[in-house]
């Protein structure tokens, strides 16, 4: 497998002979296997290798078969002629440049026990197939990696964060609001709440901060959860009976004319396997509610000193009617519906250190970022099947970092059996008795 063959070069981990030798016996150094390219163009770029005692610095080509460079056609693209060595498998023809250069050829082969250990890798069916290895990993290992994973978490999150700028006409206290709406999704309503945060005129919407009522208008209308066909049908006599579904419509219809709004379509959002206090209703008029006391924005998370401070900005509660009620018509009990710490801290983990990540790098300013790392180790971890999994295995999982980092292995390398640039799969990968 071409890629095996990639990571045995990129690692040295090939079977050598001694010295290395080209197919015309030149012996060969490798100084740098050269930096591994995953777009177009050679496998690796910049690599330092001698051929007897000179030095060539240049591209490294990696082919199964020599007869590889021709199938691909590489004799022809210019792109290969800074190609100082072919790296292959079986050498079964010569090859040449698009410039005409015959090019050196090293023949490596990969372990036995690479191999196979890749095989074992790929057919577990346990998560995370190098399981066997968590437990004897050194601590230093495994938390330079999390470490890693954590950033490269952030810097995923900043990606969309960056979108929501571009989109939002360079505006972060805006695209602050759109990262926030997505948390308040926790998950199975995230996609939604994004929409539904671009379909929120937050200019129209400032016009009538002050009014806590009218947000709520606007806030739900928006949503499309002020249409009578998204009450069930055992909800709606009594929905009409208690009056607020009417006013809170007709207020929005008033607005809608007045800033010629348009609503998403409620039936985009999901019911099914929440929680109560996770329905959109809910959820809503807490974001109306934060939004109308101005208490969460993005210059006061850069105010905040500690996690303590930045907990009390989501401090927020709901209206009357939603005290008694989850959906429109649906009664319930007596209840303020405020964020628990652990949605808190979540909305914090999602929203809070992304952008203190983003907007540091954007700003080029180091303590914001360090500040969003800090808040991630004081928060403990998230208690999800990723974190509990690997606690078993023998991984200790203390706080957000952690389980951030976590979550990153699992979605972008185990769920992929990536597990040639994972770390832990290279310690799996060279260990000769798993």
């Amino acid at each position: 497998m071409e890629r095996l063959l990639h990571y045995t070069w990129e690692h040295k981990l090939y079977m050598t002979v001694s010295p290395l030798m080209t197919t015309k016996g030149q012996s060969v150094t490798v100084l740098d296997p050269g930096l591994h390219n995953d777009n177009a163009g050679p496998d690796f770029f910049n690599a330092k290798i001698k051929l007897d005692d000179e030095l060539w610095v240049g591209n490294v080509e990696i082919h199964t078969k020599s007869s590889d460079w021709h199938r691909h056609g590489h004799q022809q693209d210019e792109n290969y002629n800074n190609v100082v060595l072919h790296v292959v498998e079986e050498a079964d023809v010569e090859v040449y440049t698009a410039s005409g250069k015959q090019l050196p050829q090293l023949v490596i082969k990969i372990p036995k026990y690479i191999e196979d250990n890749y095989a074992c890798l790929l057919r577990e069916d346990r998560y995370p197939p190098c399981w066997k290895i968590i437990p004897a990993l050194p601590p230093i290992v495994v938390h330079q990696w999390l470490d890693h994973l954590c950033v490269e978490r952030l810097e995923s999150k900043t990606l969309r964060i960056n979108d929501y700028v571009n989109r939002l006409g360079g505006d972060w206290e805006k695209a602050f609001f759109a990262t926030l709406a997505r948390s308040f999704g926790f998950g199975i309503n995230s996609d939604t709440f994004e929409e539904w945060a671009f379909c929120l005129p937050l200019n129209a919407c400032a016009k009538h901060r002050d009014n806590l009522f009218q947000l709520e208008a606007l806030f739900l209308g928006q949503a499309g959860l002020l249409e009578e066909e998204l009450i069930p049908a055992y909800h709606l006599s009594k929905a009409h009976e208690e009056g607020y579904f009417q006013k809170l419509y007709t207020e929005y219809q008033y607005l809608r004319h007045k800033f010629l709004l348009a609503p998403m379509n409620g039936m985009h959002w999901n019911f099914l396997r929440l929680r109560p206090q996770n329905f959109p209703h809910i959820r809503i008029v807490q974001l109306a509610q934060l939004y109308h006391s101005q208490q969460v924005s993005l210059s006061a998370i850069m105010a905040s000193t500690s996690l303590n401070d930045v907990r009390k900005l989501f401090s927020t509660q709901v209206t009357p009617y939603w005290r008694t009620h989850y959906v429109f018509g649906g009664e319930s009990g007596p209840s303020d519906k405020v964020l628990q710490q652990s949605s808190v801290d979540l909305i914090i983990i999602n929203t809070v250190v992304p952008m203190l990540f983003a907007y540091g790098k954007h700003r080029m300013k180091e303590e914001m970022y360090q500040k969003g790392f800090d808040l991630l180790t004081q928060i403990k971890a998230e208690n999800n099947r990723y974190t509990r999994i690997w606690a078993e295995i023998g991984l200790p999982v203390t706080s957000a970092s952690d389980s951030q980092a976590l979550i990153q292995l699992r979605t972008r390398y185990c769920d992929r059996k990536d597990c040639l640039r994972c770390r832990f799969g290279y310690y799996f990968l060279k260990k000769i008795n798993n």
